[in-house]
């Protein structure tokens, strides 16, 4: 059985707490959507944590990496459910967990694209008896992390992108092109339409991950008919001037005003008189 090992550093605090995290985390929760740890090890100053091992690796290098084969939309959806499914776990269970550095590089994807997440280093027991305080420290990623979570609030990753969230000409602009315009424009702007209520300044005013889930699930069940893709379109029409080049022949100056050959046959239709 394959398995993927990750190994902290022994002399750094961090490196410790991040590695007890995922022990206390991992160790009490399973679901489908969590990557299962298999084991640690805490001996001679060897922390390791040994998983289950993802074949596809993470999101972000499908997303990004130079020469990666680009995602369908389909399967784009599918990652999102099944993330949001993760977090949707976490947040309802008994005792909440606040994930704190939910990003690309943490979603790994197994041999059917099917989403986990992963490091728990960052994790932390949401509020209890309704106290809303959670933490004092700036965690998690910028450019991830809720802006009121950040101490400036002005680390956010989309900024740029939220003036043409809501505009169907803009929208298309922000699109992967590897996309190539294939995927239902009523899924897209509804995808857009749920990031702006994800991005709403008031934290009250987000939907949960229950609900975002419920969204996603809705996007997922649009079966439009794509677009076909500028490429495919260009070979089918190279392909259709090959044919009618095929059937219809340059007429040779042997052949008459009318069709006939010096031989006989016709090297166009000719209609009976």
């Amino acid at each position: 059985m394959a398995v993927a090992v990750k190994k902290s550093n022994p002399d750094s605090i961090q490196g410790l707490e991040e590695w007890q995290s995922e022990v206390k985390f991992l160790g009490k929760f399973s679901h489908p959507n969590l990557v299962k740890l298999l084991g640690y090890c805490w001996e001679e100053k060897q922390f390791l944590l040994v998983y289950e091992y993802m074949q596809k690796g993470s999101l972000e290098n499908h997303l990004f990496r130079k020469g990666a084969e680009p995602l369908p939309w389909d399967v784009r959806l599918r990652v999102s459910i099944g993330a949001a499914q993760g977090l949707a776990f976490l947040h309802t269970s008994e005792k909440s967990v606040i994930y704190r550095d939910f990003k690309t590089s943490n979603i790994l994807l197994d041999g059917d694209y099917n989403a986990k997440l992963s490091d728990f280093g960052l994790a932390k027991l949401g509020p209890i008896n309704g106290n809303s305080h959670i933490t004092t420290r700036v965690m998690g990623t910028y450019g991830y992390a809720a802006p009121e979570y950040v101490a400036t609030g002005e680390h956010n990753l989309v900024d740029w992108a939220k003036p043409s969230l809501s505009d169907k000409r803009k929208l298309k602009k922000i699109m992967d092109p590897r996309l190539e315009e294939q995927y239902p424009i009523k899924g897209a702007l509804q995808t857009a339409e749920l990031i702006i209520n994800c991005l709403e300044a008031d934290p009250r005013n987000r939907p949960s991950m229950e609900k975002v889930l419920e969204s996603l699930e809705k996007i997922y069940a649009i079966r439009e008919k794509p677009k076909e893709s500028k490429v495919k379109n260009k070979k089918q029409g190279n392909n259709r001037r090959q044919e009618q080049n095929s059937a219809y022949p340059h007429r040779s100056p042997l052949h008459s005003k009318h069709g006939g050959s010096g031989n006989g046959g016709s090297a166009y239709p000719v209609g009976s008189a």
